[in-house]
């Protein structure tokens, strides 16, 4: 009997520690979550205390970047996590450009005194596939770019629709797009939520430099950013990058 109690008493503390782990936030602590993302890095949206998809995505970006659990939802531990993390950081610094870290599947906007904006991506899935009556593997390419085309609003494609397109290499574009899962799922270009979409074109001009790299590849752009002349001749070769 002593025993049984024993075990009743220990489910009863293990399902009170989950239920505080599971509990719903007020709206001042969702706030403070999406505070502490936005000064981090992470792009929140409106920080206003309601958990909604720009918040979602924020939090997805820091899971990414901290090696969590992917979930998207704010937890107990999620909220400890935020509360302790440091700023995410670019691997190369001193101008402006953009980095995608293909390992842990996020897009950094980096300015020109090292401060990010972090989202979560989506890039080639590794599947093949045919275009044009071709086969084709989807891949994002590693390397170094710069923007050479955009477009603005939607533009259909053989693939899919995409929205404020940023062209670096090919057909290759960072965009907004419906979907953006949480592992790679693309044809090849670099998927981020719509929300953001837009602001970003505005913070890529065509010339922008952008690093695309995993953990066995990384080339630096400084050397682009430092000499106007080789920019340039990146820039026109347009799609052969």
């Amino acid at each position: 009997m002593r025993i049984l109690s024993v075990i009743c008493l220990v489910v009863v503390s293990l399902h009170a520690t989950a239920s505080a782990r599971q509990k719903t936030f007020t709206r001042a602590e969702t706030k403070e979550a999406e505070r502490k993302l936005s000064e981090l890095g992470y792009w929140t949206g409106p920080v206003d205390g309601v958990l909604d998809a720009a918040t979602k995505q924020a939090l997805i970006a820091f899971q990414k970047w901290e090696g969590r659990p992917i979930s998207g939802k704010l937890t107990a531990d999620e909220l400890d996590a935020i509360r302790h993390a440091t700023a995410p950081q670019a691997r190369d610094l001193g101008y402006e450009h953009v980095e995608v870290d293909v390992d842990r599947q996020i897009l950094m906007l980096v300015s020109d005194d090292d401060r990010v904006r972090v989202l979560p991506v989506s890039t080639g899935n590794g599947e093949p596939f045919i275009e044009h009556g071709e086969n084709s593997v989807a891949y994002t390419p590693r390397g170094r770019f710069v923007v050479y085309n955009k477009t603005f609003g939607w533009e259909d494609g053989r693939l899919g629709s995409v929205y404020y397109a940023n062209y670096i290499s090919g057909g290759v574009a960072i965009h907004g797009y419906l979907t953006v899962p949480t592992q790679p799922a693309s044809h090849g270009c670099i998927r981020i939520p719509m929300f953001a979409a837009r602001e970003v074109s505005k913070l890529t001009p065509r010339g922008t430099i952008v690093l695309v790299y995993d953990k066995v590849s990384f080339v630096s752009g400084l050397s682009w950013a430092k000499n106007p002349k080789l920019k340039q001749a990146a820039l026109d070769l347009g799609p052969l990058q």
